[in-house]
């Protein structure tokens, strides 16, 4: 399974399988990255082109390098994080420096 990312598709922000004809981010890494992903409901309805693609909160690399957009977190953390979710949970990102 990948990401389309790519606004000519029909499926632009929606998880597709391959083979793809269009651009995608792949949701198999060998960091393990993607292993757990929770898919923020950013511009999924209505999809709006160019106004940005999947929001996930996943495992964070080693190091804590920064991702494209997406919030990273220890595996152990968003283990405790998808214990909380339930279909309607609203989730708040804060910025607290």
């Amino acid at each position: 399974m990948v990401w389309c990312d790519d606004i000519n598709s029909k499926n632009y922000n929606n998880l597709v399988k391959l083979p793809f004809n269009y651009n995608y981010e792949k949701l198999y890494r060998k960091e393990n990255i993607y292993d757990i992903i929770i898919v923020l409901n950013y511009n999924m309805n209505p999809v709006i082109k160019n106004k940005g693609s999947a929001i996930f909160i996943h495992i964070a690399r080693k190091n804590f390098k920064k991702t494209k957009g997406c919030i990273a977190v220890k595996k152990k953390d968003l283990l405790k994080i998808i214990k909380y979710l339930k279909r309607n949970t609203k989730v708040k990102i804060l910025n607290q420096i």
